[in-house]
């Protein structure tokens, strides 16, 4: 049965993603016997999760109401906010709406799952009205770190949400409009039922500060810098990309790219209008003959990322470019929390190399593409909420934003968490119900639970190795042969005198079987685990995983 009734006139707010964590944004409107989705991202792994790249919020609630989901609205290009499509589209089977830069990026997504001709998506223009079954939704451009970023400005019959998305103030933006925009003062004037709003950067009290002021900075840096010069920074970010062509020009140098993603962005900013002025490319298999004082490296890794250009440029393992002592590295990014000791590492390894590395804590190269609370002040001030729901980050984020957002006069706020379905009405916010929430993983090519037996087995494999025991049956049921170990991971894996012991712990442990039990498969390989784990942590304090492979000689075809 449909979870919203068509004459259910409740507005709902429902995150599946996004809310208590930085990252994987997935939020739901439920109005009418309707659903809208706004976002579809994905994070990073962990490293408690071995083996696994990207991680997804789990959309079983919406999968089961897809029939009542009317659309997914894209607010921006970002990863965290359209990485999960290609995966998880095919459970919600919705026309999908984006802005045409971030259409161009979701595109070149779809045509590598091979969904490009599957996916009904929508190209919109911002400020236009779009009528979505019970919802009337309109872009609204707002400044932040990638190109076309847009606030959301819902409206229902219970009234208007404005859904931010990810923002910032910035008069010089350099690419995109100057925010604020006068529509926020307009929408206040008109009514805010709730402002559902980021709240990545609420500790800083001040302005982010603006793209313009980076450039300037970075151009007068690299002036200054002899050798080659490699610029990192995130992908996404058009304006500092093209600042990153500036910098260039201005300091005689030639520019080159590395890293897919940012070739990536650069092909959807050229197809969408952006990057006019960006000087001509020089081949990466071209980097390392051009002379160190007249070349430019943009590349992608700024968070450290060991795929990533900069970090196979760091251990040496870069097809086409070494660097050498005295060149220099420009991290112009800020240090995500979580990725502190990642980037640690690699300011260390490249710094063990001679190489002189410039990160945000050494000059002014980044500024952020979220609003501190001097800029979240603006923000009520223009839309004037009658209730706020901080989303979009982790629940210190969210609390200390819905503290502002009180002392800023708006009476009613609420912290949500993954899978709080909450009633946004006149009388203001409640918690009415909960939907089951949960994280899916990447695991190759298949997605899977995060619970996956898979990557429990590897998350123990990693941190306790593993043990596989091959064991031949006779007709009786018993033992035809020795059992045999391959053992991956552990102390005294090649130790003669540990193998032996194993071979007696196991032999030892299935003697004491009935022999009617040695001829059921499930009771020997619990025998056989217990066994050597039991061995395994009395002999080197280890618990591993265990495999058993168990052959009987009936089964053998000898023909």
């Amino acid at each position: 049965m449909a979870y919203l009734r068509e004459r259910d006139e409740r507005l709902l707010f429902l995150p599946l993603g996004g809310s208590g964590e930085i990252g994987m944004n997935l939020n739901l409107y439920g109005h009418k016997g309707k659903w809208l989705m706004v976002d579809c991202g994905m994070t990073f792994a962990e490293t408690h999760v071995p083996g696994i790249d990207l991680i997804f919020p789990d959309p079983a609630f919406i999968e089961s109401e897809r029939e009542d989901l009317v659309g997914l609205v894209l607010t921006h290009g970002h990863e965290d906010h359209i990485g999960a499509v290609p995966y998880l589209w095919s459970r919600l089977k919705c026309p999908v709406y984006a802005t045409p830069f971030t259409a161009e990026l979701v595109k070149d997504k779809l045509k590598e799952a091979g969904l490009l001709d599957v996916v009904p998506l929508h190209v919109v223009d911002a400020l236009t009205p779009i009528e979505i079954g019970p919802y009337t939704v309109s872009y609204v451009p707002l400044a932040h770190s990638i190109a076309e970023g847009h606030g959301l400005v819902i409206e229902t019959g219970e009234g208007t949400i404005f859904h931010t998305g990810d923002w910032k103030l910035d008069d010089r933006p350099l690419i995109g409009p100057v925010c604020p925009s006068p529509v926020l003062s307009e929408l206040g004037d008109k009514g805010v039922l709730a402002l559902v709003g980021d709240s990545t950067n609420v500790f800083n009290p001040n302005e982010s500060g603006s793209e313009a002021a980076v450039r300037e900075s970075l151009v007068e840096i690299v002036k200054e810098l002899e050798n080659r010069v490699v610029i990192t920074t995130f992908a996404s970010n058009v304006a500092r990309l093209e600042t990153i062509g500036a910098v260039a020009k201005a300091s005689g140098r030639h520019l080159v790219l590395l890293g897919r993603s940012m070739e990536r962005v650069v092909r959807a900013a050229k197809a969408t209008g952006y990057l006019q002025d960006f000087p001509p490319l020089v081949p990466e298999e071209d980097a390392d003959h051009l002379p160190r004082n007249k070349v430019l490296i943009a590349c992608t890794g700024c968070q450290g990322e060991p795929r990533a250009a900069i970090a196979r440029i760091a251990r040496g393992d870069h097809k086409y470019l070494h660097l050498s002592p005295e060149d220099n590295v420009i991290f112009s990014s800020k240090i995500i929390p979580g990725n502190d000791l990642t980037l640690g590492q690699l300011f260390n390894t490249l710094a063990a190399e001679g190489i002189n590395v410039i990160t945000e804590k050494d000059a002014f190269v980044h500024v952020s593409g979220h609003p501190g609370r001097a800029e979240l002040a603006k923000m009520y001030g223009w839309t004037k909420p009658f209730s706020a729901i901080p989303v979009h980050g982790e629940a210190r984020h969210l609390l200390r934003h819905a503290k502002l957002a009180r002392e800023l006069g708006v009476e009613h706020t609420i912290v949500p968490r993954n899978g709080d379905i909450i009633e946004i009405s006149k009388q203001g916010l409640k918690l009415v119900d909960e939907a089951p929430v949960g994280r899916l993983a990447l695991d190759g090519t298949e997605v899977i639970n995060v619970g996956d037996p898979s990557i429990i087995d590897r998350r123990r494999a990693s941190a306790n190795g593993f043990v596989t025991v091959s064991l031949v049956f006779d007709d009786d049921g018993a033992l035809a042969a020795e059992p045999a170990f391959a053992i991956m991971g552990l102390p005294r894996s090649h130790d003669d005198a540990f193998y032996d012991g194993l071979v007696d712990a196991v032999e030892e442990a299935l003697d004491r079987m009935k022999a009617a039990d040695r001829r059921g498969d499930s009771m020997v390989e619990e025998t056989a685990r217990i066994a050597v784990r039991r061995y395994c942590r009395s002999e080197i304090g280890k618990n591993p995983g265990v495999a058993s492979l168990i052959t009987r000689r009936e089964d053998i075809d000898f023909r």
